[in-house]
């Protein structure tokens, strides 16, 4: 990693270089695990490179069913080449399944299938614990326009459909999932695409058979077994072949 580059944002997992043309950035991948909003914290080695890739994989197949995104090309085992966008502060997620907090929320069993997919809205807020917003507040705070909470929902319905069935096809259940837009500028006019990763941190991914849990989820809760999760997704995928071993300590 070239560190003079200029730094553009540093995040949880991931940093933002300036790119080598105008409109572009490099996104780096770090091995930083977070959780409970960076209360709980750890280095699980090889993290970034299997999310790198898997976002890769998942982003270009996202692009060839003409879902519009950030991602250009990988540049090496971290980074990605993306698009800069004015990211939205609001965190979409998409729930088919109960877990984690619309469990607590609702009072559901964890594993429950909800009677249809749920899309919520979350304020990208750390210090405030990422609350759970309305589309009210949403347009009167003026996060985001009405057209383009149109083209979100719209976008988080399609991605939802692909994904469920990309994972399916090797065997994983799509639980739920997080993504998040950014504003690009074209003439006078704005419009939102996808943004951010699309990994096992933003995706809570079970084993269609057995119900293990292949996500985040083994960080949050001390499962154990975080990367080996990470690289079985990755594996399934069939984007394995060309990666270096990154469980045996062979990765720097």
């Amino acid at each position: 990693m070239n560190t003079k580059r200029k730094k553009i944002y540093e995040g949880k997992a991931k940093i933002l270089y300036e790119g080598p043309e105008p409109g572009t950035l490099i996104q780096y991948f770090k091995d930083d695990a977070t959780a409970f909003n960076g209360e709980k914290k750890a280095q699980l080695e090889g993290k970034g490179v299997i999310n790198n890739r898997i976002s890769e994989f998942v982003m270009t197949r996202l692009t060839q069913i003409g879902i519009t995104n950030h991602f250009i090309k990988r540049l090496n085992l971290r980074e990605q080449l993306i698009r800069e966008v004015e990211i939205v502060p609001l965190e979409v997620v998409v729930r088919n399944i109960a877990a984690g907090s619309i469990a607590k929320r609702l009072g559901l069993e964890e594993g429950t299938p909800l009677p249809r997919s749920i899309i919520e809205f979350y304020y990208k807020k750390d210090e405030l614990n990422d609350p759970m917003v309305s589309e009210e507040h949403i347009t009167a705070f003026n996060w985001a326009t009405t057209q383009e909470m149109d083209d979100m929902l719209a976008t988080a319905i399609r991605v939802n459909d692909f994904l469920s069935g990309l994972f399916s096809a090797v065997g994983i259940t799509l639980v739920d999932f997080k993504i998040e837009f950014g504003r690009i500028y074209e003439n006078d006019f704005s419009r939102v695409i996808l943004a951010d990763e699309i990994s096992p941190d933003s995706c809570r991914l079970w084993d269609t058979a057995t119900g293990e849990k292949l996500d985040k989820d083994r960080f949050r809760r001390d499962m154990g077994n975080v990367i080996e999760s990470y690289t079985e997704v990755a594996r399934r995928l069939g984007i394995m072949k060309d990666m270096p071993t990154v469980i045996q300590g062979g990765l720097h």
